[in-house]
């Protein structure tokens, strides 16, 4: 932790050995009872939601059956980024992701403003997602059993209903899970994988069952241009691979699982989503996918002319949507957890349910107020997984690995980033392409966010922060072994 004579800065240091002590603190150490099997489960969980389900009819609009490059292209850009997710979530197993990565080679400010922000993405992200849910709910209701939940409790009042019963069921029974206990969340998540895995494959044996070439051509029709714009689209259907690394602290061995789950994940999709594409081209055109909600769905009915399928897809839409509100809220949780450990914000919602090891107040505060937000507010101009506060996010872990490098070359580290600094460089320019790209209402948002965010800051953390109300130069409880629990 770097301090001064004086009380420290805002671009104030926390050492990381200081970070991981902090997780053995009675009452604010969680449990770790999280495998690496778990961990993918939870990084595929994720991943696999709306964007397989939604994103592919897009992305087809735009760059025809060249979405299949699209595909492979915006895998390889997360790629650069979840290596150095890998490295961090291996060398620094403590809640927080980015937020924590942050606060330990950039600075406690620049720490607080990726936290703060990432609370708002992944919270409007809950809630819009849970919106969503309440619409596939409806759509697999229609197609198995003809029958629709009534507008007046499946929307929003400026949708022409009261409220949305379906989202704030969702939310609710997911923050009664994670209440419960990481593990029992892990595990409904795994399952919940395997359901949607098991859609998502008999999609692929029906479509090439009645695969044909026949749409392939034209393979490109708007060239490199087509590709690169629907990769910047499809981008988005990739993340959620950095939910896995909230989870550093509750991991069982974190020096191996974590880079594992985060890779493996990353890989696992990419291939389903691959195949996926091949799979639509080959029993419909782009022109039949890119006008509905339901590509895929669409794809069976007008390409293969198998109706009765729909049902299938709506329900692994539904199952798909359930496990990516887990994983997002359980990261916004840890955030939120690890943000107030550090003194940050308030202490007392860093406390640790001695039964069942969860911040079980701070996730039924925040699963309260995600409802109310779900249940009355139209959220389908913001239903995106993550924004500008993820790709941020991707800026600063990047160069988070290459300051460590510099500054701790010492620290064990079970997972290294080859030829640092190449990669994370790439990683950057990668993220500031995408989020050039970004409509500048977001920037708009972000800045306003971000001004709300700092004046916070400087009236309440930065004085109730650890670092000025425990300043200590070289703490004397320091651990000197391996900070990731064990060695490669």
């Amino acid at each position: 932790m770097a301090t001064t004579s004086g009380k420290p800065g805002i671009f104030a240091i926390r050492d990381v050995r200081s970070l991981i002590t902090e997780t053995t603190e009675e009452g604010h150490g969680l449990k770790k009872s999280v495998g690496v099997t778990q961990l993918t489960a939870m990084g595929v969980g994720a991943i696999i939601g709306t964007g397989i389900f939604v994103v592919i009819g897009k992305g087809a609009g735009i760059a025809g059956p060249a979405v299949i490059l699209s595909f492979i292209l915006a895998a390889v850009a997360c790629a650069f980024s979840a290596l150095s997710y890998a490295e961090l979530a291996s060398s620094i197993p403590v809640s927080g992701s980015a937020y924590t990565y942050t606060y330990a080679t950039l600075g406690e400010i620049v720490a607080w403003i990726i936290g703060w922000d990432l609370i708002l993405e992944y919270g409007v992200s809950v809630a819009g997602i849970a919106v969503g849910w309440g619409g596939n709910l409806n759509a697999f209701l229609d197609a198995a059993f003809g029958y629709q939940l009534p507008d007046a409790i499946a929307k929003s009042p400026s949708e022409g209903g009261v409220f949305n019963l379906p989202a704030v069921f969702i939310v609710l029974a997911i923050t009664f899970l994670l209440v419960r206990g990481v593990s029992e969340s892990a595990k409904a998540n795994l399952v919940m994988v395997v359901i949607k895995l098991a859609v998502l494959i008999f999609f692929l044996v029906v479509a090439f069952a009645n695969f044909g070439t026949g749409n392939f051509k034209p393979f490109a029709p708007d060239g490199t241009d087509g590709v690169t714009s629907a990769a910047a689209i499809i981008f988005f259907a990739y993340i959620g691979f950095d939910a896995v690394s909230t989870g550093s602290e509750e991991a069982k061995k974190p020096g191996r699982d974590l880079p594992i789950a985060i890779l493996a994940s990353l890989g696992i999709c990419t291939l389903f989503y691959v195949l996926t594409a091949v799979g639509a081209i080959g029993i419909a055109t782009p022109d039949q996918m890119k006008g509905s909600d339901a590509p895929l769905a669409a794809a069976l009915d007008q390409g293969a002319g198998i109706s009765w399928a729909a049902g299938i897809l709506a329900l692994g839409a539904v199952v798909a949507i359930t496990s990516v509100v887990l994983v997002i809220f359980y990261g916004q949780t840890r955030i939120f957890f690890a943000m107030c450990r550090d003194g940050l914000m308030p202490k007392r919602f860093a406390t640790v349910n001695q039964r069942y090891g969860t911040p079980a107040r701070l996730t039924i505060g925040l699963g309260v107020l995600i409802a109310i937000l779900a249940a009355l507010v139209p959220l389908g101009t913001i239903v995106e997984l993550v924004n500008i506060g993820t790709l941020f996010a991707f800026v600063l872990v990047n160069i988070g690995v290459i300051i460590l490098r510099r500054t701790r070359p010492e620290m064990p580290r079970p997972y290294r980033v080859p030829w640092v600094p190449v990669l994370p460089i790439i990683g950057v320019l990668f993220a500031i392409y995408l989020m050039s790209d970004l409509p500048w209402e977001t920037w708009v948002r972000f800045g306003v966010w971000l001004v709300i965010g700092i004046a916070i800051y400087l009236l309440y953390g930065y004085r109730n922060s650890r670092l000025r109300t425990e300043p200590q130069s070289t703490p004397s409880w320091a651990r000197e072994e391996d900070p990731a629990g064990d060695q490669p």
